[in-house]
């Protein structure tokens, strides 16, 4: 049944196609099962006890970070794991772990229980760090940017598109049942991953793994690699920044009339709609001119976004530039992943990307603490500011970090004209010669 399943659904695609597909759905539900809860964990922590505002702050802000913060420590050893054993065990390993404790977060009696399954759920992180190192090791590197540009999609959409489906179902059904039904479609995930998604990993005896250390010393250039670590949590950063000040902003915006709740709603998934277009066209696009002009071209333009933010007069210019933020995501995050593995050698790349990750968790750490800090003391508009400066820091990183590419790139096509003349004039004086 199961192969009669495979051949219906991926007729004449090939492996790292069918791959994409599964992976495409996998990591999209995987990003809602990270983020579905945002819109009413506060309000579910406090149907689980009596508890004065400032517990109820303090309950809510450690059940938010934990999943975060395990992430961003284990991420590194399932890595070296899946470097070991192979990507596809470590989806199967996440998918399925996912799906049950978050099912489990809708059976708790108490904080600390939820607190704790908070904590486990980062334990069992890791689907889209392995989805994006497989894909990177068995498409072909012509096609490496359209690829994982598609694929991120699923993640970014999963992440931005997860409070209104969160917020949604809960409205209709209530909040236990939205763990209920987030942990059954991540079962599915589990099954497709397990059944559909194919790898061709031979597994590699633990005393012959690479020490991280001597990976990095190995890379041809190590400095870009933690270059873009420090991207995507700063990219991660920016797009956070905003979230604990998101329906405190709308609210202000609407001058306390309309539907708070559903407007931020909308307010924080728009991003994710830009994304999903426009992803898989920058990833293509930066195939045929250059990954790292579409992540330059990226970070200018966050820049540009982010600042007008600050100043806007009614929700509707708020929708607008969020949905530019998503076409900078659409920029900036495939090209990120595109240049890890370009500059990245394969049988590493579970713990490449895992290390990404755990600078990616880091970024969901640092973006809400920068956002209330900030906001507490210059207002809501100078959390768009700060995150332009951070953004601005951020391209001066990756300018500086990929110009001995660029120096290299420069050299490489100048010494291509200059032999051109040459191996002009002789095949000329060969034809002569054979003529003659």
């Amino acid at each position: 049944m199961i192969e009669r399943l495979k051949a219906k659904l991926f007729r004449k695609r090939a492996n790292w196609e069918r791959n994409l597909l599964v992976l495409w759905f996998g990591t999209f539900m995987a990003g809602v099962g990270f983020s579905l809860v945002m819109p009413f964990m506060s309000l579910y922590i406090d149907t689980l006890g009596t508890f004065s505002q400032p517990e109820l702050n303090f309950y809510s802000g450690i059940a938010f970070s934990a999943t975060f913060l395990v992430t961003a420590i284990v991420s590194p050893w399932w890595g070296k794991l899946a470097d070991q054993k192979g990507r596809k065990v470590m989806l199967i390993r996440a998918s399925l772990g996912m799906a049950v404790v978050i099912s489990l977060m809708g059976t708790v009696n108490n904080v600390y229980q939820l607190i704790g399954l908070r904590f486990l759920q980062g334990f069992f992180s890791g689907y889209i760090s392995n989805a994006i190192a497989l894909l990177a090791t068995c498409s072909p590197r012509e096609k490496s940017g359209q690829v994982l540009g598609t694929l991120t999609t699923g993640q970014v959409t999963g992440t931005l598109l997860g409070p209104l489906l969160g917020g949604v179902v809960a409205a209709a059904f209530g909040y236990r049942i939205t763990f209920f039904i987030t942990g059954a479609i991540l079962f599915v995930v589990f099954l497709l991953s397990a059944f559909l998604v194919h790898e061709e990993f031979q597994p590699v005896a633990k005393e012959k793994m690479e020490p991280a250390k001597t990976i990095f010393k190995n890379l041809e250039y190590p400095h870009v690699i933690l270059g873009m670590f420090i991207t995507t949590m700063i990219i991660q950063a920016s797009n956070t920044s905003i979230s604990p000040i998101i329906s405190l902003y709308v609210r202000q915006l609407l001058h306390g009339h309309g539907n708070v709740t559903l407007m931020s709603g909308i307010i924080a998934s728009i991003p994710g709609i830009a994304t999903l277009i426009a992803a898989p066209r920058f990833g293509a696009l930066g195939d045929r001119i250059g990954t790292e002009r579409i992540l330059a071209i990226g970070l200018i333009s966050a820049i540009v976004v982010y600042i007008p933010m600050a100043f806007v007069q009614n929700v509707w210019q708020l929708a607008a530039l969020r949905f530019l933020v998503g076409i900078t995501d659409a920029c900036m995050l495939p090209a990120v992943q595109t240049l890890l593995t370009k500059y990245s050698p394969q049988h590493a790349a579970g713990r490449i990307f895992s290390y990404n990750q755990s600078f990616q968790a880091s970024g969901n750490v640092v973006g809400p603490m920068i956002g209330s800090a900030v906001s507490s003391s210059f207002g809501y508009g100078g959390v768009f500011i700060s995150t332009s400066v951070l953004v601005v820091i951020n391209f001066i990183w990756v300018r500086t970090n990929t110009a001995e590419i660029k120096q290299k790139e420069a050299l490489k096509k100048q010494n291509a004209l200059n032999s051109a003349p040459l191996t002009s004039t002789v095949e000329q004086v060969k034809e002569v010669h054979h003529h003659g």
